[in-house]
Parts: structure tokens; C-alpha cells; sequence
């Protein structure tokens, strides 16, 4: 675009001589230095150009506005209608864009392109999210994640759309409004915003047994984690591949994050929500801005009918999982988030994700929670986004060709050209344009084989024997957990519980929980000083599985260095040579450090001077993975007296983190505090090699657990 030139300034001297003492000149502007002279001219929206954007039109510099001020009008317009309605779940969301790489191609499995080739990439957009707060919320309450991948493929946009946990509280559609409005703050007082921990969710979940495998993953350390980096992600429901011979299996499609499982303990999360209630936001977002992009690999667990029939549970059923012992998962591609978006709320908030939006060779089942979500998404499309039009919008708009013969609508972008808006039609026998066509080879074609297990095909409000049984998963998840895993979902529960004022809905979840685990409901009950209540009857007595490891975050082991962040503390006198060789180690092993300080500018150290990344009191300890301390003995002894400072080592204590001395942060804060050297708390020279790592075994020392 061609720089304009500079305005006419004898036109410019004319107009400061009308304004008088009532408005703000173009001379003042300019001296503001803001004038924008030589820059694009700002225009209406409809192109005018305008001459004063600081001043509205008045009747004399005192006198009114004037109604004719079309500038005014349609820049307030516009601002009145900013906001569009927040999604009714998954409100709260960051997003980026990405590229996933076909690895391990399988086209004997599905026709689908993006899985055909190996070195194949596909364009993707990513939006992870919580579940039941607002879009002003907090980024670290215990909730479910969403975790929704848009693939821009050669044949039409597929979105897999999920969640961090790979089973949802109910088993079919029809459910969902209640379990929604059971969730969300309370109809009558507005309130608790993003907490599950009230009486009509509980009251919910304990008149509906089938959600009680869902609140074993709710209540466990899943849904507080650490960054939306380090959560798996599921696509939830049984989905079918289908090959080119018209041949299909069931599928099941997780997501491995390549930094590997990490969350964090409940004290921690809310007082992350306090430091930084964008916590999740910006560590996504900065990671991608510093070149350390987040992956994950894509898997899959393929599997027939005949493999189905022989579970103890009904694969169609949206509250269960496939255990990765009984069916391990097969690593099919890898997908990177390389790109930062350009606008919230072009992309992350207006990405309308569909899971109706399927490309040839994959296809849905009969699960009855799919299928209500197969009309819902769409329908709330048009409420969110106003047009049917929204597929226009560019993050939604598919990468390949895209033509129909579906025309209007609010917000029609195209100008589609010539007679032809139906089909079929015989305009190009006149020489017209006759529009595309239907193509029967390649086009999308629903698998046409009901299941095997379908008795009649009889379309009845039913649902299959097996999806009684809602405690063999649940039971499954709490027994394949460590013990201080089990720890913490007992802990949660008492919690949760203890915000229920109606005491006949605790004894109705502890009656259930002595279906999943006799010892778990003890606990709970012993945390809320109530006696256990009789047992629930179940509708299908629970099968005992075994334990699955890949259901524990601990099993998979400690985490690495890479990606996660360090704190460095020091202060004057510090020793400048010793703090670079630590952050060089960090760095070397993969992590990002941030240095800290009790002031922010620059500080005189020994060998030359250190500016810090954060000031201790806006940086916590809680935003960091690890932290260390590099101090002299007069600073130490000043900290030491600092409420700040002491909080900043107790959390990092108190959440299980290594935290890393010099002799003087021992002497004077570390031994006053009342914290000792474990495996987790040791001298400078030791801290690289363990940063990351959590030390479990020191929890029960610092804090009561259920």
C-alpha cells in the first residue's frame, strides 16, 4: 500500500482556529506525536476517511453532539457489539496454530490422506480450555480441560474435539443440559464461578452412578494441571476408521504430550489463581513466542467387533476407556504448535469446532453421547456467531477448494456468480455454468454396517446392558494410582464435600464410593468426621480389572528439564558468575530460568551487575517447577524477616519442589523456617540434576492429607 502524503497543514491551521478552547487541535495532536502523518489513513468502516478521530461533531465547541456524526455513531456501534456470547462450556480457551506430521502412516486402516503418508503435514489449529467457567475465570481451577484440534486437510476440515481426560460424566446427550446447569453457578445466587465444589453438582452426581468413574479423573491431580503442555488429550467417544475397500474397525485417538505428564497440587493451583490468574494463557503462549513449541504425538487404539463383544464394558459408552495394557496405543503422527495467534478473538474465540466435521476414512459410532454432540455443536454455531455463515470466517474457512449450492445468510462473504443455486440442473447444456457436482468415488460415504451387538436395530430410548455397569472404571482408575495419587483424590473429595451443605447428597456420594474402593469411601468419610453409610446398590455389580499404570500421573515417572521453568533468587552481593553458570546449566539441560530479586532494576553483585526477570513478591513460587537460591549472608538475614520471601520458600516446600541452597539461604531462612535438607532440598551443586522432580514423600510432613 502507497504512504499517503502529509494533510495540507494551511487546511490544518484553519481548522485550529475554529476549535477554540473547546476541543483538542491537530497541532496538539501532532506534538502528542501520535498524529499518524505519512502513516495509512484511518478510515470508517466503510472507507471514508477521517479527518478528526479524538473530537465528535458539536453544535459550538459547549454545545451538543450532533446526531449527524456518522464517525461517532458507527465507532460506538461497533464497540456496543464487541462481544459476542461466550461459548456456554469451554468459555476460557487459548489457542494456537500448529502442523501435524503423519509418522507412522496407516492406510490399510483409513482412506483419510493426513494418515496415508508418511512425512505427510496438515495445517492445524488447537484450542484447550476449562469447562465450567466464564471467559473471565481463572485458568487453574480443578476442571476438565478441552483439548480441540482443527486439521485443515487437503479433503475438508476435520475436528477432533476432546478433552484432557478420556471419559465424560454421562452416557448419553440428553444429559448434558442437566449436567451443565448442575455445574455452573447456581441458578439462584450466581456463585461458585469455575468450582465444582457445591450442592447441585454434587447432588447431581450422586442421584447418577454413571458419572462416578468421570469424578475419579475429576478428583485427581488431571484436573489441576501444571500447563496445558504437559495434559494428554482424547478424543472421548469410539469413532470408526474406514479404508479404501470400504473395510472399518473402531477407534479410540489420544494425544501424548512430548514433555510428558505434570500437574500440580491443590494449594499450589489456587494460589497460582491469585499470582496469575492467566497462568496457563501465558505459559502457552510465551513458550510458542520462545521457540519452545509444545508437541504431541497422535495416537490411536484400533479394534474390531470381535474384540468389543469380549469387554466387560460397552465400547459405545462414553463413561469407559480401553485400558492401554489390554489395547496399546499406536503412535501415528505428531502434531507442533509453531505459531502464536494474531488476534484472540479473530481466532481463539471465534474457531467454531464441530465434531460432525469429519474428512473420508473416519466416521462416527453409535455412542449416544457422539451422537447428540454431532446437532449440538452446529446449532451453537449459529447462536455464538450469528450467520450460518461462520465456516467464512478465515480460522474456520478449510484450506482446500470449497464449493455448494447454499447461498445468503447474515454475513455472506462470497459473491457467488451466475444463475446456478440448486442441482441437479442442465444450465451447461446452455453454455452456462452449471455448478459442482456430487462425486460418488471420493466423496464422503457413511460407513452403512450397524454394529454387530445391535439387536433388531430397533431405534428404542434404551440404553445396552453393559453401560450399567458404572464402578469397574472407576474402581480401575483409583486402584491403577499410586498411593499419594489416591491420596489426593480423597483430599479433593473431602473438599468438594465439605461445600455441600445438603448432607443427604455426601451420603449418597459416599454410599457410591463404596462401589469403587471400600478404603476410599472410608477415607472420605473420616475427612468429613461422618459414618459411612450403607452401600449403594449398583445396577450391574463391578468387575475387577487390572490395574492399568498408564492411568498414573506418578508411573510415568519424573518429569525432565526440558520445558519447564526455574526460579533463580538472589539479591545484592550476590555472585554473578556462579548465577550464570546455573542458568547455563538449566538452559544446557532444556529448562527456562527466570531470575529473581526484591527489586526488578539492576543490582550491584559481585563480578558486575543483574537485572531480575520478576520482583519475589509478583513472582511466587508457585510459577515455578523448581527454585534456588544464591544469596550472602546480609541479604539472607533481610529476607529472612520478609513475608514475601518466607512464603516464597514454605510453598515451594510445601508443594514438593526441589528447592536448591547456598549456605546462607540454609542458615538463615531454610533452618528458621523449620525446612530440612531431603532429597529435594539440597546445596547448589546437586539442584540441576533433580530440579524438576516433585518429592511425593515429603508431602505427608507438611500437609494433612484424607
Amino acid at each position: 500500500m502507497a504512504r499517503t502524503q502529509s494533510p495540507d497543514r494551511s487546511k490544518a491551521a484553519k481548522f485550529e482556529q475554529n476549535t477554540g478552547n473547546g476541543g483538542e487541535t491537530h497541532q496538539q495532536v501532532s506534538e502528542r506525536g501520535d498524529h499518524g502523518a505519512g502513516e495509512t489513513h484511518l478510515t470508517t468502516n466503510h472507507g471514508t476517511r477521517v479527518s478528526d478521530n479524538q473530537n465528535s461533531l458539536k453544535a459550538g465547541a459547549r454545545g451538543p453532539a450532533l446526531l449527524e456524526d456518522f464517525v461517532l455513531r458507527e465507532k460506538i456501534f461497533h464497540f456496543d457489539h464487541e462481544r459476542i456470547p461466550e461459548r456456554i462450556v469451554h468459555a476460557r480457551g487459548s489457542g494456537a496454530h500448529g502442523v501435524f506430521e503423519c509418522t507412522n502412516p496407516i492406510p490399510e486402516l483409513t482412506k483419510a490422506g493426513l494418515l496415508g503418508t508418511k512425512g505427510k503435514k496438515t495445517e492445524t489449529f488447537v484450542r484447550f480450555s476449562t469447562v465450567a467457567g466464564g471467559a473471565g475465570s481463572v485458568d487453574t481451577p480443578r476442571d476438565v480441560r478441552g483439548f480441540a484440534v482443527k486439521f485443515y486437510t487437503d479433503e475438508g476440515n476435520w475436528d477432533l474435539v476432546g478433552n484432557n481426560i478420556p471419559v465424560f460424566f454421562i452416557q448419553d446427550a440428553i444429559k448434558f443440559p442437566d449436567l451443565v446447569h448442575a455445574v455452573k453457578m447456581e441458578a439462584d445466587r450466581g456463585y461458585p464461578q469455575a468450582a465444582s465444589a457445591h450442592d447441585t453438582f454434587w447432588d447431581f452426581v450422586s442421584l447418577m452412578p454413571e458419572t462416578m468413574h468421570m469424578i475419579m479423573w475429576a478428583m485427581s491431580d488431571r484436573t489441576i494441571p501444571r500447563s496445558f503442555r504437559t495434559i494428554e488429550g482424547f478424543g472421548v467417544h469410539t469413532f470408526r476408521l474406514v479404508n479404501a475397500s470400504g473395510e472399518a474397525k473402531f477407534v479410540k485417538f489420544h494425544w501424548k504430550p512430548v514433555l510428558g505428564l505434570q500437574s500440580t497440587c491443590w494449594d499450589e493451583a489456587v494460589k497460582i489463581a491469585g499470582a496469575d490468574p492467566d497462568y496457563h494463557r501465558r505459559d502457552l503462549f510465551e513458550a510458542i513466542a520462545a521457540g519452545n513449541f509444545p508437541a504431541w504425538d497422535l495416537g490411536v487404539q484400533v479394534f474390531d467387533e470381535a474384540f468389543a463383544a469380549k469387554q466387560p464394558y460397552d465400547v459405545l459408552d462414553a463413561t469407559k476407556l480401553i485400558p492401554e495394557e489390554v489395547l496399546p496405543v499406536q503412535v501415528v503422527g505428531r502434531m507442533t504448535l509453531n505459531r502464536n495467534v494474531d488476534n484472540f478473538f479473530a481466532e481463539t474465540e471465534q474457531v467454531a469446532f464441530l465434531p460432525s466435521n469429519v474428512v473420508p476414512g473416519i466416521d462416527f459410532s453409535n455412542d449416544p453421547l457422539l451422537q447428540g454432540r454431532l446437532f449440538s455443536y452446529l446449532d451453537t454455531q449459529k447462536s455464538r456467531l450469528g450467520t450460518t455463515n461462520f465456516h467464512q470466517i478465515p480460522v474456520n474457512a478449510p484450506r482446500c477448494p470449497m464449493q455448494n449450492f447454499q447461498r445468503d445468510g447474515m454475513m455472506q462473504t462470497k459473491v457467488p456468480t451466475g444463475r446456478a443455486n440448486y442441482e441437479p440442473n442442465s444450465l451447461a447444456e446452455a453454455g452456462e455454468d452449471g455448478g459442482p457436482r456430487e462425486c460418488p468415488e471420493t466423496g464422503f460415504t457413511t460407513f452403512a454396517a450397524n454394529d454387530e451387538r445391535n439387536d433388531g436395530g430397533e431405534k428404542l430410548r434404551i440404553r445396552a446392558e453393559l453401560f450399567a455397569d458404572h464402578y469397574s472404571q472407576a474402581r480401575l482408575f483409583y486402584r491403577s494410582q499410586q498411593p499419594i495419587e489416591q491420596a489426593h483424590m480423597a483430599s479433593a473429595l473431602v473438599f468438594e464435600l465439605s461445600k455441600v451443605t445438603l448432607l443427604h447428597v455426601r451420603d449418597r456420594v459416599m454410599a457410591r464410593l463404596r462401589n469403587i474402593d471400600e478404603d476410599l469411601a472410608k477415607r472420605v468419610a473420616d475427612g468429613l468426621a461422618m459414618p459411612l453409610p450403607a452401600k449403594a446398590p449398583a445396577a450391574r455389580e463391578p468387575v475387577e480389572m487390572q490395574a492399568s499404570p498408564a492411568l498414573s500421573i506418578l508411573a510415568h515417572g519424573q518429569p525432565p528439564m526440558e520445558g519447564r521453568k526455574v526460579a533463580i533468587l538472589f539479591d545484592e552481593g550476590s555472585d554473578l558468575a556462579a548465577i550464570e553458570a546455573m542458568k547455563g546449566a538449566i538452559e544446557k539441560a532444556g529448562g527456562s530460568v527466570m531470575l529473581v530479586a526484591p527489586k526488578v532494576g539492576a543490582l550491584k553483585l559481585k563480578g558486575g551487575t543483574l537485572a531480575a526477570d520478576g520482583q519475589l513478591a509478583g513472582s511466587p513460587s508457585v510459577l515455578f517447577d523448581a527454585v534456588c537460591a544464591m544469596l550472602m549472608p546480609e541479604q539472607a538475614k533481610k529476607l529472612a524477616m520478609d513475608g514475601a520471601a518466607k512464603q516464597w520458600f514454605m510453598d515451594a516446600h510445601g508443594h514438593c519442589k526441589t528447592i536448591g541452597f547456598c549456605p546462607a539461604t540454609k542458615a538463615e531462612i531454610l533452618d528458621k523456617l523449620g525446612i530440612e535438607p531431603d532429597a529435594g532440598v539440597v546445596p547448589l551443586d546437586r539442584f540441576a540434576k533433580i530440579a524438576p522432580a516433585r518429592h511425593w514423600d515429603r508431602e505427608p510432613k507438611v500437609r494433612m492429607l484424607a
